[in-house]
């Protein structure tokens, strides 16, 4: 039978759909057998109260199931791991947490990384804010979950390699909230994750992420400037572009915004590697987030006014039309008009294959960083403000 029906659901989302199908019928069994009328079966677990530690120690660090903040000591920080979904023998995936938990009380910050596991300069400058803190001089909690896609990050890969049915390569950036209950891995543990750590215990928080592998991207934001709660606080980094935009369904930044916590996701120039140019601006941004909500006292840091922060609400992407060789003709920051020559292509033998124009007037604010490209690979990626014109590509994920 093709993959393809015809009918608008392939073979392999029919089969997600009857896995899923089964699991409500099965807890719905369960709840039938214990008393409970079929119309009030849940699928939805019940949640801990509190913290809840699993017994186990990894490294001298106590592991738990389920994180309540106001259960911690105050005025020092505490390590711990996670325990997230388990592998396919039967271990768990653990996610390393740092936990800040201020002498006083106040406002609750999550920072996250991780989510993509090709994303180093994240893990970094979240190590880099929490080595700055001093919770006998704080008020409130900063939470820092720093490898959440734990199979991602052993390959460098941005993806989670689910194995459920044979290999899937899952971007759990595309889950949240996720579903304790879901028919695959990453969609369990980003359930997980949401549920029994994250909003829980966070009154705002910031997702940090870099450019996908094969590209390279300035110092920018995407988030939701329309929210005067996440427009406040991403304003207050000294970085060159901010992407007004809501982005993709299951973004976790998206899935706080619906839970009612202000967030939004911060982007630290190329994957795979530590920007330490980049690092810097995100740390003082940061910084400047927690001294905004009264976490740390002392004065702000250089801010996106002292950069000449560009906000737009568009982007267009150049996607390449032929396989081969790019060079491009532009570089990050870079202003472009319309019609402006942005890259050409080359084949073996050096002919040129394609070349590539802008349609819009903007700044490039990613670009290629791979020499060579498919059919379909984008290879500039331009910020703009106007109407989008007709026949400008969306972005292709």
């Amino acid at each position: 039978m093709s993959e393809e029906s015809g009918i608008g659901v392939d073979r392999r989302d029919f089969m997600i759909a009857a896995i899923a199908s089964a699991a409500i019928a099965a807890e719905a069994g369960a709840a039938n057998a214990q008393g409970t009328p079929p119309s009030f079966a849940s699928t939805a677990p019940a949640m801990p109260q509190g913290t809840v530690y699993t017994g186990d120690v990894i490294r001298g660090k106590k592991v738990i199931s389920a994180l309540d903040v106001n259960d911690l000591e105050s005025g020092r920080k505490h390590l711990l791991y996670f325990q997230g979904v388990q592998m396919v023998t039967g271990q768990h995936w653990y996610v390393s947490v740092i936990v800040a938990k201020g002498a006083q009380p106040g406002k609750r910050i999550a920072l996250v990384s991780g989510v993509h596991g090709d994303e180093i300069s994240p893990v970094h400058t979240i190590q880099a804010v929490m080595g700055q803190l001093d919770p006998a001089q704080m008020s409130g909690t900063v939470l820092a979950v720093l490898d959440v896609s734990r199979p991602a990050l052993e390959g460098m890969a941005r993806r989670w390699p689910n194995s459920g049915r044979g290999i899937d390569l899952i971007d759990i950036n595309r889950e949240w909230p996720g579903n304790e209950n879901g028919a695959g891995a990453p969609a369990r543990h980003a359930g997980l994750l949401f549920n029994r750590l994250l909003k829980p215990n966070a009154d705002y928080a910031l997702d940090f992420h870099t450019a996908a592998t094969g590209m390279d991207a300035t110092a920018f934001h995407l988030a939701r400037m329309d929210l005067p709660e996440v427009r406040a606080m991403a304003e207050l980094f000294p970085i060159d572009h901010i992407f007004d935009h809501p982005a993709y369904p299951g973004l976790l930044a998206n899935a706080l915004i619906a839970a009612g916590i202000p967030a939004f996701t911060p982007e630290i120039g190329a994957p795979r590697i530590l920007d330490h140019t980049l690092i810097p601006l995100f740390v003082e941004g940061t910084m400047n987030v927690l001294k905004h909500h009264g976490v740390v006292a002392g004065p702000m840091g250089r801010t996106g006014k002292d950069t000449g922060l560009f906000v737009g609400n568009d982007t267009h992407v150049v996607l390449a039309s032929q396989g081969g060789f790019v060079e491009l003709l532009v570089g990050l920051n870079d202003k472009v008009d319309a019609g402006q020559k942005v890259a050409l292509q080359r084949n073996a033998f050096g002919e040129v294959v394609a070349e590539y124009t802008c349609m819009v007037a903007g700044e490039v604010a990613a670009c290629r960083t791979d020499a060579t490209a498919e059919p379909g690979t984008p290879l500039v990626f331009i910020l703009f403000n106007s109407a989008r014109p007709e026949g400008i590509a969306t972005y292709p994920e």
